[in-house]
C-alpha cells in the first residue's frame, strides 16, 4: 500500500493532485486545515485497485448523498446556534448581573435549561474551527460525489456524457449544465439535441426591454478594481452626447481612492463639455445630485474597493439610500475568475443591481463563468464592451450573438475528467439554481 500527504490551497486542488498522482481509485483516508489551505492523506492499494472492476457502484453514492446531507444539516444548526450565542451576548451587554437580578435562577432543586447556560459560555472560535472541519468534508464529499456521478453517467448515457462535455468546454457551471440538458432530455440527434441547447441559453441570458440611457436617470457603475468601471462610463457618456448633445448629461466622481480617478474624469467632462461634480466620502450624495435633478441621466463613477474595506460598506449603503434612486449596474470583466466574479455579485448586491455590464470580451478565453452567474442570480445584461474605443467598443447585448462569441472562445481542447468530476461536484454545491 502505497500512503502519501498533499497540501493545496483548497480542496479541489488537494483532490486533483491525488487523482494526478495516485489515480482514480486512491482512497482519501485523512483530511485536515492547514495554514493557507488544506492536507488530505491518500493511499492506494495496488491489489485491489488492479483487481477492483471500475463500475458505478449507487450503493456507496447513496451513503456518500446522506453524508453530504447531514454535514449540511450539521453545519446549518452551527450556524443558527452561533447566531443565537451573538444574539445573547447582544441582548445582556451593558447590563450588569447581581445577585439580585440573576441570569439563571440559583435554586439548586430547580429544573435548569442545560442548553442556553451552555450555548452562551461556548467560545465562538469553536463554532469556526467546527464550521471549518464541516466545511472541509463536504467539499471531499462533493469531489467524491462528483466523480462517482460522471463514472455513472459515462457507462449508462453516453450521448449525454457528450453534450455534458461540450457544455463544460463553454466553461458553463454545472447547474446551468443540467437546466438546459433537463430541456433537451428527449432529443436523440445529437446535432439538434446542440442546437436546442445553445437556443435555451441564449433565451436564459436577461437582456433589458429598454437600454439604460435611454431609459435615462441615475445610473451608477459598480464593482471591484479592475473590471472597466471608468472606461464603460466614459464608453456611456460619449455614446450619449453622440446621440442627445452633452445638454441633458451629467457625470459624477464617488471615487477619491484612486490616484488620478478624478483627474481623469475631469478629462472626460471637458472634451465632452459636460459637468463633473465630485463626492468626497461622507459627503452627502443626496445634496451632490440635487442640482443635477434636472438633467435626463446622471452617469456615476465609484471606487473600486476590496470587500473588507469599511469605506465599500460606506459607499453600497449611499447607492441604496433614501432619495437617490440610482440604477446601479455591477461591471463584470469576463477575464476575471470564477471565484472573483462571484465575491463582486455578493459584496455589491448589497446596494441593489439594476443589472450587469460586461467588459473585455476580446481579451477572454471563456465566457462560460460570466454567463453562468448572470443567468443563476438573473442579473440583466445592459452592455458589451470589447476594446478600448471610445464609444465605438460599447455594444447592446443580444442573447444569441452572446452565445455565438462563447461557442468561439470555448476551450479546444476536450475537458479531462477532473474537469468533469469539477462540474459534477458543483451540482452538489449548488443543489439548484439560485433565485
Amino acid at each position: 500500500m502505497q500512503v502519501k500527504r498533499f497540501f493545496a490551497a483548497d480542496m479541489r486542488q488537494a483532490m486533483k493532485l491525488v487523482r494526478d498522482e495516485l489515480g482514480a481509485d486512491a482512497a482519501i483516508i485523512g483530511n485536515r486545515r492547514i495554514a493557507g489551505g488544506v492536507e488530505l492523506t491518500a493511499a492506494l492499494d495496488y491489489k485491489l485497485s488492479a483487481l477492483a472492476p471500475r463500475v458505478p457502484n449507487a450503493e456507496l453514492e447513496e451513503e456518500l448523498r446522506k453524508t453530504h446531507s447531514r454535514i449540511a444539516t450539521v453545519q446549518a444548526e452551527l450556524d443558527q446556534r452561533q447566531d443565537n450565542s451573538e444574539s445573547n451576548r447582544q441582548l445582556f451587554a451593558g447590563q450588569s448581573l447581581t445577585a439580585a437580578e440573576p441570569l439563571v435562577e440559583p435554586h439548586v432543586d430547580a429544573p435548569q435549561p442545560a442548553a442556553a447556560p451552555a450555548q452562551a459560555s461556548v467560545d465562538p472560535r469553536l463554532f469556526e474551527a467546527m464550521r471549518s472541519e464541516l466545511s472541509g468534508l463536504r467539499q471531499l464529499l462533493e469531489v467524491q460525489l462528483g466523480s462517482l456521478a460522471w463514472t455513472q453517467l459515462q457507462g449508462s448515457k453516453p450521448q449525454q456524457a457528450t453534450l455534458w462535455r461540450r457544455l463544460q468546454r463553454l466553461g458553463l457551471s454545472g447547474p446551468i449544465a443540467r437546466e438546459l440538458l433537463a430541456l433537451t432530455g428527449e432529443i436523440e440527434e445529437p446535432r439538434h439535441a446542440w442546437r436546442m441547447l445553445l437556443a435555451h441559453l441564449a433565451r436564459m441570458i436577461d437582456i433589458p426591454e429598454v437600454e439604460p440611457i435611454e431609459a435615462g436617470g441615475v445610473i451608477a457603475v459598480v464593482g471591484p478594481a479592475g473590471m472597466g468601471k471608468t472606461t464603460t462610463l466614459a464608453k456611456l457618456a460619449a455614446r450619449y452626447v453622440l446621440k442627445y448633445g452633452a445638454n441633458n448629461l451629467a457625470l459624477v466622481s464617488m471615487d477619491s481612492f484612486r490616484i488620478g480617478a478624478q483627474e481623469q474624469l475631469k478629462t472626460l467632462g471637458r472634451i465632452l463639455n459636460v459637468p463633473v461634480t465630485y463626492v468626497d466620502p461622507g459627503q452627502s450624495l443626496a445634496a451632490a445630485l440635487e442640482p443635477l435633478l434636472r438633467k435626463r441621466v446622471v452617469l456615476i463613477d465609484t471606487a473600486g474597493l476590496q470587500a473588507s474595506d469599511p469605506a465599500l460598506r460606506m459607499q453600497l449603503e449611499t447607492l441604496a439610500g433614501r432619495g437617490i434612486a440610482a440604477k446601479n449596474y455591477l461591471v463584470l470583466a469576463t477575464t476575471s475568475q470564477k471565484q472573483v466574479l462571484t465575491a463582486a455579485y455578493h459584496s455589491y448586491s448589497r446596494c441593489g443591481l439594476a443589472g450587469c455590464i460586461l467588459t473585455k470580451l476580446d481579451e477572454s478565453a471563456s465566457l462560460g463563468d460570466v454567463l453562468s452567474l448572470a443567468i443563476s442570480y438573473r442579473l440583466p445584461v445592459a452592455y458589451l464592451t470589447d476594446g478600448p474605443r471610445i464609444p465605438d467598443d460599447l455594444h447592446l447585448p443580444r442573447g444569441h450573438q452572446l452565445v455565438t462569441r462563447a461557442v468561439s472562445v470555448q476551450q479546444q481542447d476536450e475537458p479531462s475528467e477532473e474537469a468533469m468530476a469539477d462540474m459534477f461536484a458543483d451540482l452538489y454545491h449548488n443543489p439548484r439554481r439560485v433565485g
